[in-house]
């Protein structure tokens, strides 16, 4: 009697499960997304094609947690809740997997070494780039005999183009991955007086114009460009001490050379003249202090580096980089990272927009996370960058009530575990203590806020928390579960070689 009544169970839910539209949630909007959810992916096809592109786009410090943040943003800047906003790379026709960005020797993950890894298939020393694992950070003399091969270079022997872009300074860890190899992620335009085993960042940037391995490079780090003395397009100094005008250099080599709006925008598109583009003497600006008349968008470079580099008939490697959510982040500024954030997204927006599935591998990641937290119990479209509000009872969104802490105190949804931000202050004495300050909803949503933080640090440090990685095109199915960081780099290259 009991196996047939267990017999009857399992039929009757196998009969249910046959008609989900027969359940009483059917009617639910909830129940409705669902279902096409899983359509689309029983839909999804694998693409085995041949990768005639590869756009690699790296978000710096956009890990999981900021990515929500920046999710939550971007839906309510639409008038959204914000909780049910998509990304333009959590789309079904993405693929994804979650990535382990440790170093050889670091359990949190420097910029360095995480580009070192996805630009040559093995994991690297903290502050190093593009060295193998005997190399020793600020040796000079562990450089020769230890230089790694890039995928940039991989490709350029396929008579394919390169491309690499970013808001952070052109010389700066995740950008110099696609070229340079250096003992010190930090010598960007100088090198000690006794390394004669490799050139500063910035000088290896314009050797490998030279070498044809490079063919576009925009961002920021004009400094590092001009010797001392010399004032550079904007009023300010240049920093290099062996007195090479390496800008003058690149147009000796041919070079067309931009360092504004205006000259942006001159540019020959024509994918033949290298393009060197340097808009801002350090680290362009924060989006939400860029002046358009001053510096592209990075979704305005985006567009112009695929412009330019689809004139190759072979194809071509683009590494775009949103180097200031990883600025913004170590200042504690929530802001700013979501509105840098969202830029990038208009980026992968704008890639995506310009190419073809067919032929093109696009892969959305990024090379770490920060010790950003979120606070709860927040009721639904509560602003990310606002005070917590409680659970309303009926409806959806949060009631008008803020949610108090057990100091009687109101507190914002994003925090920090350690930055400037500290609620310890430091004593006469040398210790640290104190009480935290009570915030206001003006004062949170202001654009210079910096978030309340535990520890006191004078920069927010990274984290080493996996990061997520989108992909879609050629061999995008590869991603998938929990990957090391250093596969990105082999999914690249499966995807340029198939057969």
């Amino acid at each position: 009697m009991k196996l047939q009544l267990k017999i009857s169970a399992i039929a009757l839910c196998a009969a249910t499960a046959a008609h989900a539209q027969d359940l009483p949630q059917a009617g639910s909007p909830w129940f409705a997304a669902g279902q096409e959810a899983i359509q689309a992916l029983i839909d999804r096809q694998d693409n085995t094609n041949r990768a005639k592109n590869v756009i690699l786009l790296v978000s710096d410090g956009n890990g999981v947690g900021t990515n929500y943040a920046v999710r939550m943003f971007a839906g309510q800047q639409e008038g959204k809740l914000g909780e049910e906003h998509v990304m333009p790379y959590e789309t079904p026709d993405f693929h994804s997997a979650l990535v382990k960005t440790y170093n050889i020797n670091a359990q949190t993950p420097d910029s360095a070494p995480t580009a070192g890894a996805m630009n040559t298939g093995v994991k690297q020393r903290f502050n190093l780039i593009n060295l193998g694992g005997d190399a020793i950070h600020d040796d000079c003399s562990t450089v020769a005999g230890n230089e790694l091969t890039t995928f940039a270079e991989i490709v350029t022997g396929m008579e394919k183009s390169v491309g690499v872009i970013s808001t952070a300074r052109i010389t700066h860890a995740t950008p110099a991955g696609v070229y340079a190899k250096t003992a010190n992620r930090n010598w960007e335009d100088a090198v000690p007086d006794d390394c004669t085993a490799q050139k500063d960042i910035a000088a290896q940037l314009v050797d490998q114009m030279q070498a044809g391995v490079i063919d576009l490079a925009m961002g920021g780090g004009r400094r590092h460009f001009v010797p001392q003395g010399v004032q550079t397009d904007e009023g300010g100094n240049g920093r290099r001490a062996d007195g090479t005008n390496l800008i003058e250099m690149a147009q000796g080599l041919g070079a067309q050379y931009a360092w504004n709006t205006a000259t942006f925008g001159e540019l020959a598109l024509d994918g033949e003249t290298p393009v060197l583009g340097l808009f801002n003497d350090s680290h362009m600006e924060y989006e939400a202090d860029r002046a358009e008349d001053d510096e592209p968008s990075l979704a305005d470079m985006t567009r112009a580096a695929i412009e330019y580099l689809s004139q190759n008939e072979n194809g071509y490697y683009l590494e775009i980089e949103a180097g200031r959510v990883d600025h913004a982040n170590h200042a504690g500024n929530a802001a700013r990272v979501m509105r840098d954030g969202v830029a990038f997204a208009e980026a992968v927006a704008m890639a995506d927009e310009l190419t073809d599935d067919a032929d093109t591998l696009i892969i959305v990641t990024a090379d770490h996370e920060h010790a950003i937290a979120f606070n709860g119990y927040c009721g639904r479209g509560t602003p990310i960058l606002g005070l917590c509000y409680d659970i309303a009872q009926i409806g959806d969104k949060h009631s008008d009530e803020l949610v108090l802490a057990d100091d009687g105190k109101p507190y914002t949804v994003i925090g920090y575990l350690n930055g400037t931000g500290s609620v310890l202050v430091e004593q006469e004495d040398g210790t640290y203590s104190g009480a935290r300050p009570d915030v206001t909803q003006d004062d949170a949503t202001d654009l210079d806020y910096v978030q309340q933080a535990l520890i006191p640090k004078s920069s927010e440090t990274h984290s080493g928390e996996d990061v997520a990685v989108y992909a879609k095109g050629p061999w995008a199915h590869l991603f998938d579960g929990t990957i090391e960081q250093n596969v990105i780099f082999h999914v690249m290259h499966h995807a340029v070689n198939a057969e």
